[in-house]
């Protein structure tokens, strides 16, 4: 008989699909809260209704299941075909009846916390591939995921915000955005600072820095609004208007 809890026994790793898993309740709970009419509403995401948020969440869960039975098996399975198949498949989610369209969450989210679930901790070590292409151990799915419904929770606007979120999935979130921008080198002349904690990152001689608390910084962070965070000159000092776009992020 197949266990009943996941079969990891990494602490970290529990740790992080309980994260996972409370960000899938928390986008379920917002989900809930809409109406069937209230669907068809626009989101945060420019061109994207809340369905194309609530079918791209839903596809997303069956993607990343993929890489964990790539994981179980052996058998490469990639997320998806390709970026354009994947933007298909959205696209056509989004014209589900409201029914059909809940039924995609909630049966995707139950098959991937099972495919994680029985997931042997060996097969978490095994190197999987990511739709941009990068090689990552199937542990790493589980943080995909995670910031996925964490973030597409507030583009549902109904009410959820970055301040919903556990202080450890912020941090990551941050550290990953920064770390991308580093890596483009989109992050010259920009300092980003965490108020009220040693969380800093960027340009160390960038003339202004964006400051703020941490859900603030990571909204700003992630292009979803400036709510929060100032511009502040090399002497700490706010300057009025000096908010600079957020470099591109995925």
């Amino acid at each position: 008989m197949v266990a009943r809890h996941d079969l990891t026994t990494d602490p970290g790793l529990q740790e992080q699909l309980l994260h996972a898993r409370r960000g899938t309740a928390f986008f379920a709970r917002k989900l809930n809260e809409l109406s069937d009419a209230e669907l068809d509403g626009d989101s945060l995401l420019a061109g994207w209704s809340r369905r194309h948020v609530v079918a791209h969440i839903g596809y997303n869960a069956r993607a990343i299941a993929r890489l964990v039975e790539w994981a179980s098996t052996g058998v490469e399975t990639p997320m998806y075909p390709s970026v354009a198949v994947r933007d298909e498949e959205i696209n056509f989610g989004a014209t589900l009846s409201p029914i059909a369209l809940r039924n995609l969450f909630d049966h995707s989210a139950m098959h991937l916390s099972v495919e994680w679930r029985d997931l042997c901790d060996d097969a978490w070590h095994h190197t999987v591939r990511t739709i941009q292409g990068r090689e990552v151990p199937a542990s790493e799915t589980v943080w995909l995921r995670s910031r996925e419904v964490w973030v597409h929770a507030v583009d549902l606007d109904n009410g959820a915000s970055f301040g919903d979120m556990p202080v450890s999935v912020l941090e990551r979130l941050l550290r990953d955005i920064t770390s991308a921008w580093s890596t483009r080198g989109t992050d010259e002349g920009l300092l980003v600072k965490v108020t009220g904690t040693e969380l800093t990152f960027g340009d160390p001689d960038a003339a202004v820095a964006v400051a703020g608390p941490l859900a603030a910084v990571v909204q700003w962070a992630t292009g979803r609004g400036t709510d929060g965070v100032t511009g502040v000159d090399a002497e700490g000092r706010g300057i009025a208007g000096q908010v600079p776009a957020a470099p591109k992020w995925i």
